[in-house]
């Protein structure tokens, strides 16, 4: 059994921009996801088997690194919702592009989160990164320790501090657009997934009735029935065109913007996580110089070091946020631009294979006349 994974001074063996989760193994309801990274040696590859639960206890073991100075201002990437083989109508819902039946998405949103945490100067030290990335043995199924990040997330009563009035107006006001933002990533990714969803059915539709219009050829010698028969099968040929055009778009629409929508929306709620974790601090902070101030003779040293030590606590996490919240717009403007760029480059070349078809088709009407 592998031992306890506690460490942060650990650098990787691999390159943390080549990364690649390369393809999904179904298992009955089990997905097994392929894992490839290459060597800082340059002599070879690490090809590991990693399930969700192995995504999970790597994201459980970053969350709890609160010794960490400054961890609270760190914008932890987004792990995808977890996959499945049939998955209800909720899951579907919550995976959005995710969950369209299509496993490239999902694998690169993984490859995705990997790459970011292999990235960052702070996570990817962790020695759980490592462990992922090059163990033979999966580390899914151990236990990890309930952390702070766990009992802030699941305190309800926490939720009033994301009202709270910042000290800082640069946070003050990264909280108002992140919020902006959030809801505006969100509805753009649904309403741009019911657009691929839309151009699914019209695809299906052509299919249905290119094969339908078989259905009206007629054998015989009558010329009247051979002719109508010959437009039926070019029709049905034509509309198998449009078949397989509609499906190339939604194809290109899902795996370029409909992916980088995808990631713009769980990277916003990352940070709002972030900014959350922080206006709780600040609370704190605010508590612990109440406290200072009102406490009585005895207990007035004590309240005066707790209240010194929550103050350079939080300049700390502070100084990090403002780190991260600089990296994290540089790497959003990144992504979108090169999931816009590609969305253009896939849409202009099926655009003009799909033109190239139409005009065989209207060349062979025309030679029917």
């Amino acid at each position: 059994m592998m031992e306890e994974v506690n460490e942060v001074t650990s650098s990787l063996s691999v390159h943390g921009h080549n990364i690649k989760v390369t393809e999904v193994l179904k298992d009955g309801d089990t997905l097994t996801f392929l894992v490839v990274s290459q060597k800082l040696s340059g002599t070879g590859e690490y090809h590991v088997d990693r399930t969700y639960d192995d995504f999970e206890w790597l994201q459980q073991h970053l969350f709890s690194q609160e010794d960490v100075p400054g961890i609270q201002g760190v914008i932890f990437p987004s792990l995808p919702a977890k996959a499945q083989v049939n998955a209800s109508a909720k899951a579907m819902k919550q995976l959005g592009f995710l969950g369209l039946g299509e496993w490239l998405p999902y694998c690169k949103a993984l490859e995705s989160f990997l790459r970011q945490i292999a990235a960052h100067s702070i996570l990817g030290k962790n020695k759980a990164v490592e462990i992922l990335l090059t163990s033979s043995d999966p580390p899914g199924r151990q236990r990890v320790k309930k952390n702070i990040f766990n009992r802030l997330s699941q305190a309800v009563e926490e939720r009033r501090k994301e009202s709270h009035k910042d000290v800082d107006e640069f946070f003050q006001s990264e909280r108002v657009l992140n919020l902006v933002l959030t809801g505006s990533a969100k509805t753009a990714a649904e309403r741009f997934l019911d657009v691929v969803q839309s151009e699914q059915k019209i695809a299906v539709a052509c299919g249905h009735f290119s094969a339908s219009l078989h259905l009206c050829v007629e054998p015989g010698e009558d010329p009247d029935k051979q002719a109508f028969s010959q437009v039926c099968v070019k029709l049905s040929e034509v509309f198998d065109s449009m078949k397989k055009n509609m499906t190339s778009v939604a194809e290109n629409n899902m795996n370029t913007l409909g992916l980088g929508l995808d990631m713009e929306s769980r990277c916003q709620e990352a940070e709002k996580e972030m900014l959350f974790r922080r206006t709780c601090k600040l609370v704190e902070l605010e508590t612990a110089r109440r406290n200072a101030e009102k406490a009585k003779p005895l207990k007035k040293a004590a309240m005066e070091e707790a209240k010194k030590a929550a103050e350079a606590e939080f300049d700390h996490i502070c100084g990090v946020a403002k780190q991260e919240v600089a990296r994290f717009k540089a790497a959003r403007v990144e992504m979108l631009q090169q999931a816009l760029v590609q969305w253009c480059e896939k849409q202009l070349l099926t655009a003009k294979e799909s033109a190239d078809q139409f005009y065989q088709h209207l060349q062979a009407f025309r030679g029917m006349a």
